[in-house]
């Protein structure tokens, strides 16, 4: 590790207290923080050279003790330059560079009881991180923490994204809906990543990564005289009342990373991997046998509800011909779920589960297992973790937590660390939203807490405003189980809700979500019969879920995206639009040299009245050509590019 040398500006005489203060540059100088230690301990972030925050506090109440974070001393500062390539397991590109300098300040109470805390800086040319460590020899009382007071003070009432999910249990299945920073009342609790658009030239987005025996971060408004400012909101343990415990702890203990993204563009959010270089290298061993990939769904969404070997197998085949490696055997193959009788070691009578998985052994495919949280609690989890290596089983897909309370977090660690002891990998639903926590455990290949496809099956909340709202906000913080690729497309006028499930949006919109959302496991959401004979089928036969390079080459939050995407010497392209026409022209400038046969799937002219209606198309580009990409209304652009040998 490089050292750097740490700045200190000054030291002041104000009020009669002494105030440290220090300032941290990124390696670029990019970004910087500001943190004043005196009376409070508040930071301001710096972008370009650009205010994003100003004065921002952090500041932790307790029960049966006092607040800790007022009148602490500095006993000591020490800084590092951390420099690392890492290659990640699951990818989106096929190295990652972590690169911030790093300052920790070691904090003393002036008064007693001084207690001790460190306070950790992380400043990379994409954003700014911070933790607080709660160190010192009182390791014999548990401390309760009832509110961590970490604001977020913008210098200006700017427009951001921001999810209510009404309450502090929730699937985190919300829009990210357009607003002032004004407009967050206290009614609302804010999900995580709020992004918000500081200037034309600064966007920001505030979320958390390594989540360990700590509550998830919510955002609550917060009263500031100098600014539009929120403040964090831990979800409460359960039985508590919001004002109550959140975390138990001992020292030493650490809360999470609070992140502040920054880019330039809306596009350099998303590209950004600072939330996975916080958290800790892979723990597994070996991870080879984690295979990332698409799985088909024998599910209720693109049809009734049918568990029967008949239906599991037609999910099989079509897997089989798709090429896809994985399927997802769905609720009710245990029988009846979330009841104290279900037992996740014990086959539904109807099903023939041998039989069914020799006949997926047979087309080269494997399964994964769908069940309900409270089964798997009142389960002995090691043991059906073991039976399930022992049938063959790739994974699991659990559901409904609905939580993100300290007990919920250390029990997605304790699923997560026993699946990989027995090779499996873990799909969450009803879930919170990521942390970076598969870098460590890349066996958890993604997770909900995201407005999916399957609300078209009865709603009208799957607008495509809101598909191109989610991948600079949600889909910041990690991978989501979208589950695109619904081949029964409609335009909004002709949508409707029921049976089979429709989509709002056309067939090429749906193409691109493949190569715009990440998942590394990324669940196909339609029937086999909805696929059969299809245009675009063959692009979902190409596809890739894991990239060695993304590159986001234009857009707008909520208007619009183009995503570009390298498999070996392969790219993949995907643009998606809102509800307006659009014509957008891109530079092939990322190719290397040489020719390149693009086959490309977009909108045809009648997309806007039949938005099953697209258009293959094959042609030769080389490095540097323009491209335009006409989309209809609610329209996509997908297109591969393969070299010409």
């Amino acid at each position: 590790m490089k050292r750097f040398l740490l700045t200190l500006i000054s030291f002041l005489s104000l009020m009669g207290a002494i105030m440290a203060q220090y300032s941290v540059l990124s390696p670029q100088s990019v970004s910087e923080v500001k943190i004043e230690i005196g009376s409070k301990i508040t930071y301001s972030i710096f972008y370009q050279g650009k205010p994003v925050l100003i004065n921002s506090e952090v500041s932790f109440e307790f029960k049966q003790a006092a607040p800790l974070g007022f009148g602490m001393e500095v006993l000591r500062s020490s800084a590092r330059e951390i420099k690392e390539t890492w290659t990640p397991v699951l990818k989106r590109k096929s190295s990652i560079l972590n690169h911030c300098r790093e300052l920790t300040l070691e904090l003393k109470e002036k008064e007693f009881p001084r207690r001790q805390m460190n306070l950790v800086f992380r400043v990379f040319n994409d954003g700014v991180a911070f933790r607080t460590e709660f160190i010192g020899p009182d390791n014999h009382h548990e401390y309760v923490l009832t509110n961590e007071q970490t604001t977020f003070n913008f210098t200006a009432d700017h427009t951001c994204w921001a999810a209510d999910h009404k309450d502090y249990s929730s699937s985190q299945e919300n829009e990210y809906f357009k607003r002032t920073i004004s407009g967050i009342t206290d009614k609302m609790v804010i999900g995580l990543p709020m992004t918000v658009k500081v200037a034309d030239d600064c966007y920001a987005a505030i979320t958390e990564a390594k989540i360990t025996n700590y509550a998830g971060m919510t955002l609550k408004p917060f009263l500031s005289k100098t600014g539009f400012a929120v403040r964090s909101q831990l979800a409460p343990l359960p039985g508590e009342q919001v004002n109550g415990g959140k975390v138990r702890f001992k020292f030493p203990h650490q809360t999470p990373w609070r992140v502040i993204m920054l880019a330039s563009t809306p596009g350099g959010l998303v590209e950004s991997e600072i939330i996975v270089n916080l958290n800790e290298p892979c723990a597994i061993a070996d991870p080879s046998w984690i295979k990332p990939g698409i799985s088909a769904w024998d599910h209720w969404w693109s049809g009734e509800v049918k568990m029967d070997n008949e239906t599991i197998r037609k999910y099989i085949g079509l897997a089989a011909e798709m090429g896809w490696p994985y399927q997802i055997i769905d609720w009710q193959w245990y029988g009846k779920f979330n009841t104290p009788e279900a037992d996740i070691t014990k086959v539904a009578p109807q099903l023939d589960m041998p039989a069914i998985l020799a006949y997926a052994k047979s087309k080269n495919v494997r399964c994964v297992l769908w069940m309900y949280w409270t089964d798997v609690n009142r389960a002995d989890w090691d043991k059906a973790c073991s039976l399930y290596e022992s049938w063959g089983i790739a994974g699991v897909k659990i559901d409904f937590m609905d939580r993100e309370d300290q007990e919920m977090v250390n029990w997605y660690h304790r699923i997560v660390k026993t699946a990989a002891d027995h090779h499996l990998m873990v799909d969450f639903h009803g879930a919170y939203k990521p942390d970076g926590f598969s870098r460590t455990y890349p066996n958890l290949v993604t997770r909900e807490g995201v407005l999916g496809n399957e609300y078209n099956k009865w709603s009208l909340r799957i607008t495509p405003e809101h598909l191109v709202t989610l991948p600079f906000t949600r889909m910041l913080a990690g991978p989501m189980d979208f589950t695109p690729g619904g081949f029964l497309n409609r335009t909004p006028e002709k949508f409707q809700n029921g049976t089979p499930a429709q989509v709002m949006g056309t067939r090429a919109l749906q193409l691109a979500q493949f190569v715009v959302y990440d998942s590394p496991f990324m669940v196909a959401c339609d029937h086999p019969d909805n696929y059969k004979d299809q245009e675009g089928v063959e692009f979902l036969k190409k596809v890739k879920t894991v990239w060695d390079d993304t590159k986001i080459l234009n857009g707008q939050i909520g208007e619009f995206i183009t995503s570009a995407r390298r498999s070996g010497k392969e790219w993949f392209i995907g643009s998606m639009t809102n509800s307006e026409t659009r014509i957008l022209e891109i530079k092939l400038d990322f190719l290397d040299a040489g020719k390149y046969k693009m086959v490309a799937y977009e909108d045809a002219p009648d997309a806007a009245i039949n938005a099953e209606s697209v258009m293959r198309s094959s042609r030769t580009v080389v490095k540097g050509d323009l491209i335009k990409i006409r989309m209809a209304p609610g329209g996509g652009f997908a297109a591969w590019l393969e070299p010409v040998k």
